[in-house]
């Protein structure tokens, strides 16, 4: 069982099955899920609203607080047209991920692909909240390379264990989890 807790303040500690996992300087608030007393060393489980749906909306005004871009081949965020790019029944744990990823890398993102019609399907699927897709940036390719572990087939996995997949153009990312939480 995990416990959650938010801070809001220049030095963010961020907890995962009670252990260390990083440390950032920012002005953002910080969202930390702890294992619960008594629980250290079990395997970390979602929280309540770890994985509640956002309407784009909601997605997008995180997003912009975090500095976050998003662009559409169509100009448009219509879930169901696959020219836009749409974050209505993004999961909020998959948003707090991608702001993870860009105050602890620095880097900048825009995003390509969320939750529109046209992605493969599946469970853990752009269409039901667990994908977006990255354009690629030197920064990021850098980052991600460097830092997380290589799985083959141009996968690496993260120590939270959330997927980035270099597919040509863009990197197909799948948020398992928040990835350490930092959330505006």
């Amino acid at each position: 069982m995990l416990r959650r807790t938010t801070a809001t303040g220049l030095g963010i500690v961020m907890l995962a099955a009670g252990a260390l996992v990083g440390a950032a300087a920012t002005s953002y608030a910080a969202t930390s899920y702890a294992a619960a007393p008594g629980t250290a060393g079990a395997a970390p489980q979602p929280g309540p609203g770890l994985f509640a749906k956002l309407t784009h909306a909601q997605a997008t005004a995180k997003l912009r607080a975090a500095g976050i871009s998003w662009s559409s081949s169509g100009g448009c965020s219509d879930r169901n047209n696959p020219r836009c790019t749409s974050f209505d029944q993004i999961n909020s744990a998959t948003v707090d991920g991608v702001i993870t990823l860009r105050v602890t890398t620095g880097c900048a993102i825009n995003l390509t692909g969320g939750t529109e019609t046209g992605h493969a399907s599946g469970t853990y699927s752009h269409w039901n909240g667990y994908k977006v897709d990255f354009s690629l940036s030197s920064c990021l390719t850098s980052y991600i390379t460097g830092t997380f572990t290589s799985i083959g087939g141009s996968k690496w996995k993260s120590g939270s264990g959330n997927v980035y997949y270099k597919e040509g153009d863009h990197w197909d990312v799948t948020y398992y989890n928040c990835g350490g939480c930092l959330a505006v």
